[in-house]
């Protein structure tokens, strides 16, 4: 089993190939061409799986290409995995289409919804956590990796606001649903130092409290700074800039507790040229390499 720590009878799911324990980037349509041209040395690429849940067109056509010289990780961004509603099925088998096509080294979704009845809303919402959230989340996880056939990560979230009917921490939530279902946990570390800061507690005490054995994937990217109703400090994950010093900081923190783990820089919005994203994944591998050096000294 995947989880020989949970009594319940789980169904029997795969565990992918692991990503390189290197730098990745997001790949965007605006790289196609020089990626090809080039093919420069980075460790992976990653898509948002919905970006690519159509048969043909010239995103195949570029990813199909890529793939075949890289390691690939697909992320969902629309699965809806804390909605109180069951799972989109015909979203589900268009994934499973996705993932058989491509074959990734890595899947990943968020503790998230984005669903409501028949309404999509284009955005990750925060969940309270308590034990019905955590029923709901724990069966819509064992429902995508059984119909999926494979392990899943789940990537901890960015959040603005907490709910008064939370009866778990975030980290004790995230740990939980780790160990009952067996999946694994992307960790974004932007996120965690959002929340962190927007919550006023301390990031580095928030990543020791994780389920650090089981990461698969750790996330980067940048953050805007807005002030909020009490002119407190509040930081939005905008994927729009590059990543602020305070994360690296915090990065390099969590290296020194998970060892070397696969990176990804994200850049959503404000996309810079190609030499400027893979510049800054190259400062993630140096993080990499020198975490390496010390496991090997």
């Amino acid at each position: 089993m995947l989880n020989p720590t949970n009594k319940l009878t789980k169904p029997q799911v795969a565990r992918a190939h692991t990503l390189p324990a290197r730098a990745g980037v997001g790949l965007k349509p605006e790289h196609f061409k020089e990626i090809l041209a080039t093919q420069p040395d980075i460790g992976f690429f990653e898509v948002h799986a919905e970006n690519y849940m159509v048969p043909g067109g010239p995103f195949h056509y570029y990813l199909t290409r890529i793939r075949e010289r890289y390691a690939l990780s697909i992320h969902g961004v629309g699965l809806s995995i804390g909605a109180d509603a069951p799972l989109d099925l015909d979203h589900l088998n268009a994934l499973t289409v996705l993932l058989k096509r491509y074959q990734p080294e890595s899947f990943s979704e968020h503790l998230a919804w984005s669903t409501h009845s028949d309404v999509f809303l284009n955005d990750l919402l925060p969940l309270p956590y308590n034990t019905a959230t955590l029923q709901r989340v724990c069966d819509h996880i064992d429902q995508v990796q059984s119909h999926l056939g494979r392990r899943m990560l789940l990537e901890n979230p960015a959040t603005y606001i907490e709910f008064a009917a939370s009866t778990w921490n975030e980290a004790t939530f995230l740990s939980e649903v780790v160990r009952r279902t067996g999946c694994g946990l992307l960790l974004d570390v932007n996120n965690v130092y959002v929340s962190s800061v927007n919550h006023q507690r301390d990031a580095k005490a928030v990543v020791q409290a994780l389920p650090l054995a089981q990461v698969g994937e750790i996330h980067l990217a940048g953050f805007a700074e807005q002030v909020d109703g009490k002119d407190d400090r509040l930081l939005i994950d905008s994927h729009g800039s590059p990543v602020a010093q305070a994360v690296w900081d915090l990065y390099a923190f969590t290296l020194g507790l998970t060892g070397p783990v696969a990176t990804l820089l994200e850049r959503d919005n404000d996309i810079p040229t190609w030499p400027v994203l893979l510049a800054e994944a190259n400062l993630a591998d140096r993080q990499l390499c020198a975490v390496l050096e010390e496991v090997h000294a």
